[in-house]
């Protein structure tokens, strides 16, 4: 049986100052506030300006983090970002976030599992420092998706924001914070919710070439509401922990429609769903660390909760987690 030494000690956040909300899209595109409320559960999202990157937006949730716990960085071995909109091919955001940190001596890896991004960098972090190979590990994720939204797309600009969480994650072997986790992934969907590079194809079909997010909405949703219910599962079964004991539930924040639909197919209270899409809209892998740090600020955590955390989308990738939170 594996058997965690990894706890999670800090967390911290940051979004960017503007806002979009929906009525500023109503300039955009053809749409409204009521229809977008209703559909997705979104006002508001955070918007970067054109100097802002995701490099910028991981520092400056680490100086929160560092700030709010009086927490040094100076002998974190590892950085993991988790994202899909680096600021470049290379170098790696997690190598500019070092930099900027100033840190000496760590390690530095992007990792990109979209909006399961965060939950999958915990994963690795906990594997890192349970096998003996680290000891101080940021696991950070992070977004600037306007920058690769299509507003003239009225089906996912209404969606997308930008912003950023970071946690830390240091050698505990007597408080561990990782209870287990199931993690998968359906790549032969993977044009179901895609952003073109390099290639334009996918298992021969041609894509739409524009560098932007391209989604089939339908296709996520009836994929997010049966896959994940059964992995969430499979968390709990892999604990030995029956589902009504979670304190609270962390999806991943696409959609609070979605968000509901789960909640429903797995008995879980709304009431004890945190999110972070009201008004930050969909920020990919840092929906759910903004969506724990929410429920932080809010004075709704407390130190000994379990969390039920589950990433999900491209990919389509997907991670649950069991945490105990010990903060």
């Amino acid at each position: 049986m594996f058997v965690s030494k990894a706890r999670i000690t800090a967390i911290g956040s940051y979004v960017p100052e503007r806002k979009l909300t929906n009525y500023d899209l109503e300039k955009i595109v053809k749409t409204n506030d009521e229809w977008i409320v209703k559909r997705t559960g979104i006002k508001e999202r955070r918007i970067t300006t054109e100097e802002e990157f995701t490099s910028d937006i991981s520092y400056k949730a680490v100086r929160n983090l560092m700030e709010r716990y009086d927490k040094s960085v100076d002998d974190v071995d590892m950085i993991i970002v988790c994202t899909l909109t680096p600021d470049f091919k290379t170098p790696s955001v997690s190598s500019l976030v070092q930099a900027k940190l100033g840190i000496k001596n760590s390690g530095a890896i992007d990792l990109n599992a979209a909006c399961a991004g965060f939950t999958y960098g915990l994963h690795v972090a906990n594997g890192l420092i349970t096998s003996g190979l680290h000891k101080k590990i940021l696991v950070i994720g992070a977004e600037t998706l306007s920058k690769v939204t299509d507003y003239e797309d009225r089906s996912t600009c209404i969606l997308f924001g930008d912003g950023g969480g970071a946690v830390l994650v240091e050698f505990d072997e007597k408080q561990p914070s990782f209870l287990s986790s199931h993690l998968g992934s359906e790549g032969e969907k993977g044009k179901s919710l895609y952003c073109s590079n390099l290639s334009k194809r996918m298992f021969g079909e041609d894509l739409i070439n524009s560098n932007k997010i391209v989604q089939n909405g339908r296709e996520v949703y009836k994929w997010a509401v049966t896959t994940v219910p059964k992995g969430m599962q499979s968390v709990m079964e892999n604990a030995s922990i029956p589902l009504s004991d979670v304190d609270w539930f962390v999806p991943h924040s696409a959609n609070l429609r979605m968000i509901e639909s789960i909640c429903e197919k797995t008995d879980i209270p709304i009431e004890k769903t945190l999110f972070s899409l009201v008004h930050y809209g969909n920020t990919s892998s840092a929906t759910i660390p903004l969506s724990i740090d929410k429920g932080v600020l809010e004075g709704k955590i407390k130190n000994g909760n379990k969390m039920l955390l589950y990433g999900f989308g491209g990919g389509l990738a997907h991670a649950g987690l069991l945490i105990n939170w010990n903060v």
